[in-house]
């Protein structure tokens, strides 16, 4: 199973940085891993996670 999330307008690389770390974090807590990430050009950022193999198997 797939999720993407979309990180909201950030124009800063740094602050850009902070919340795709912190998402990524949120997100491995729930069973999903990180296996791509794009920032727009409109200063976004799409982040696509996977279920893990380990959780995939417990459902």
């Amino acid at each position: 199973m797939y999720k993407t999330v979309v990180i909201p307008y950030t124009p800063e690389a740094k602050e850009m940085a902070a919340k795709i770390e912190a998402e990524a974090n949120r997100m491995e807590q729930t069973g999903f891993a990180l296996v791509s990430c794009t920032v727009t050009p409109a200063a976004k950022g799409i982040l696509v996670f996977r279920k893990t193999a380990e959780d995939r198997a417990k459902a």
